[in-house]
């Protein structure tokens, strides 16, 4: 059996605001939130999160019209059919792409709030496609405020710096955690759990700590100066964290 399609029933298609609507809303809200996120530098952006949207749409317009696709139906025949499979799939692969996005680096995981988007981005999708464009669009608003708004009150909320700091140390010195801790409590640094490793081969033990600093104007590179003058320390690493309290 063949299929034909001429430019009437493109037009028609193309006139059906039960199918243009849910489609072109997708493609807004799903610009607007990746706008949001290519602004910001994430690694999932404009394209993505349109394009996540849209598909999300397109896939919940074509569950809602499976019957469209049938060509011949026996006299009598009844299909029966669950609409809440194809939400489920969606969502399923969409977490196999925000997966994609996070990562770790060093102590601290990135990438949560730009998955989140995506999945988030999903559901809009599968919105829009269901017709709910009044729920669809208040979504959408209450996401873009969520994450201009709480980014906004991240930057204005006092939160204390943190470094990591790393300590390679021959095995023979006399430096240990007590003294670290000593010279951190001087440079006004609040150090939390300090962890000890030990190579036999090489003869080195490894120090390493997070500490949250009392105040801004601190200098990474007096402590590093002091820290080396102490005997056996071979090297030391001071980073900066970037401590984000909304996730």
């Amino acid at each position: 059996m063949k299929i034909y399609m001429n430019f009437d029933s493109l037009g028609a298609l193309l006139s059906d605001p039960m199918m243009t609507l849910p489609l072109l809303g997708s493609v807004v809200a799903g610009g607007l939130i990746g706008a949001e996120r290519e602004f910001q530098g994430k690694s999932a952006g404009l394209r993505t999160h349109v394009l996540v949207c849209f598909a999300s749409a397109l896939m919940t317009l074509l569950a809602l019209r499976m019957s469209d696709w049938t060509l011949s139906l026996p006299e009598g025949a009844q299909v029966i059919t669950d609409m809440s499979r194809m939400p489920h799939a969606i969502l399923t692969g969409i977490g196999f792409l925000c997966a994609g996005v996070i990562f770790r680096e060093g102590a601290s995981v990135q990438g949560l709030t730009t998955a989140a988007s995506l999945w988030l981005t999903a559901a809009l999708g599968i919105t829009f496609g269901a017709g709910l464009l009044e729920l669809a669009t208040m979504s959408t608003i209450i996401t873009l405020l969520v994450l201009m708004l709480l980014r906004l009150a991240q930057k204005l909320a006092p939160l204390s710096p943190e470094i990591r700091i790393e300590l390679e140390v021959d095995h023979g010195s006399d430096f240990n955690g007590h003294k670290l801790h000593s010279c951190l409590r001087h440079h006004g640094i609040r150090a939390g759990r300090l962890a000890i490793s030990q190579d036999n081969s090489t003869q080195i033990r490894c120090y390493k700590l997070h500490a949250a600093l009392r105040h801004d104007s601190f200098d990474s590179e007096e402590l590093a100066k002091e820290l080396c003058k102490a005997h056996g320390v071979r090297r030391i690493a001071v980073t900066p964290l970037e401590k984000e309290f909304f996730r």
